[in-house]
């Protein structure tokens, strides 16, 4: 039986190692918090629970020595280090989350230690590059050059769940959604290159109606990260426009604006602050001769009775509760205060929708392509979150322990050996893509 470790219990988990347990795998969940590992594994007889704090790194790479694979759903910036634990153990590793420099940087040492480093493989990144690149790939073997690629990825609340002034509620890591908002982003639209600066990204979204359930809603759209990397790795170089995008629903973008306007997505500790109130902070943020709504809305250029003061006063921020307790930056005090108002029922579903829209130029004529997937959670089971993330890396996991990836180095899953397989196993799960061809005009 192969042996995996998963480090990492948290919202996105838990069908990762239902599925590796379900398919004769020998599964370690190795968390912080040793109770949430053990009800990931549920007793099961090839289910381990494991504490370790993922700092101390002489434990974590004893974990690895003794399992076949490392699979890493912790924080992005435990990837490195787990790697290199796994090229010195000569053992390989998948996780979901963006290749950033530190961990390409592994590329060579891997391929020298024939160690496979597996990263984007959940949803966005991962489903995302998958399903893009089905259909890259059969433009281009009929001759065609893809001219656009835009794409956009959301996890929301279903329509029916949708009942905060948010529009929002967490199916993963709080901390992630809103680090994500302070990124900068890099995008090509019509031939034109667009960056826009870290700490605006809010300030530039746009809309797009999408058919969810017979309904059409319309959803905000920002940019998401640099998307010019992609027209290599896809082999689009030639594209006019290429942009991979977040949705989001309405009000969204103004509101999480203001927020970083404010200072609440700092991760700076604050000293000396323990026992004060969420009025407190506030009057830190925005001081002023006035109350805790008018410093607000000075310092933020909008009307006392704006939306957005609204949305704070609804979340709380603007109370005399106390603040959390052990949190000391802002952005974890408000990830805390996000968790207790914005968070799903278990009766509520989850909405996943991720959307490509191509156009390809062929020798003889044109064609727009769409390509759509709209996935929603089970009411008091799996949410669609949990799904579309942990099941492309647990099939990732599988088809590296059988043998069917073996190329070594830090790899994303854009070759057909890899998604292919992935992408038909997803459907047979539930998770499809429905895609339309549509002729253009020549031109």
């Amino acid at each position: 039986m192969k042996k995996v470790v998963v480090f990492g219990a948290g919202m996105v988990a838990g069908e990762h190692v239902r599925y590796l347990l379900g398919h004769g795998i020998e599964v370690t969940v190795a968390s912080r918090t040793l109770s949430k590992a053990e009800e990931l594994v549920k007793g099961h007889p090839a289910g381990h629970a494991v504490e370790v704090n993922s700092d101390n790194l002489e434990a974590v790479g004893e974990i690895v020595s003794r399992h076949d694979l490392a699979v890493s759903l912790l924080p992005y910036a435990y990837h490195p280090s787990i790697a290199r634990l796994c090229i010195k153990h000569g053992k390989n590793m998948v996780t979901t989350s963006y290749v950033k420099p530190e961990m390409a940087s592994l590329d060579g040492q891997a391929k020298k230690a024939g160690v496979i480093l597996l990263n984007e493989i959940g949803v966005d990144p991962g489903i995302d590059h998958m399903t893009a690149m089905r259909v890259i790939h059969k433009v281009q073997g009929e001759g065609g050059e893809i001219t656009k690629f835009v794409s956009y990825c959301g996890g929301l609340p279903a329509p029916e769940a949708n009942d905060n002034p948010f529009g929002y509620k967490f199916s993963w890591s709080p901390r992630g959604v809103l680090l994500a908002g302070k990124n900068p982003a890099h995008y090509l639209w019509d031939g034109k290159d667009v960056d826009i600066k870290a700490g605006t990204l809010f300030d530039h979204y746009g809309t797009m109606p999408i058919d969810v359930e017979g309904k059409r809603i319309t959803y905000e759209t920002y940019p998401n990260r640099d998307s010019l990397v992609y027209a290599k790795t896809y082999g689009i170089e030639s594209t006019r426009t290429m942009l991979r995008g977040t949705l989001r629903n309405l009000g969204w973008c103004s509101t999480l604006s203001k927020i970083s306007d404010l200072g609440l997505l700092d991760e700076n500790p604050i000293q000396d602050f323990d026992g004060r109130t969420w009025s407190d902070l506030m009057r830190r943020l925005a001081p002023g001769g006035g109350d805790v709504k008018a410093n607000l809305a000075k310092k933020l250029g909008i009307p006392v009775d704006s939306k957005v003061i609204g949305n704070l006063d609804w979340l709380g921020v603007l109370s005399d509760e106390p603040l959390p307790k052990g949190q000391k930056a802002t952005i974890d005090m408000l990830c805390a205060r996000m968790m207790e108002k914005m968070r799903f029922d278990p009766s509520e579903r989850d909405l996943l929708i991720l959307r490509h829209e191509f156009e390809a130029k062929y020798p003889d004529r044109r064609a727009r392509i769409t390509s759509i997937m709209i996935d929603f959670g089970i009411p008091n089971g799996a949410t669609s979150m949990a799904r579309t993330v942990g099941l492309p890396a647990a099939i990732g996991v599988r088809m590296i322990l059988e043998g069917k990836i073996q190329s070594p180095g830090v790899l994303i899953p854009v070759e057909p050996a890899i998604y292919e397989p992935i992408l038909d196993e997803l459907e047979t799960l539930g998770i499809r893509f429905e895609e339309k061809w549509i002729e253009l005009p020549k031109g």
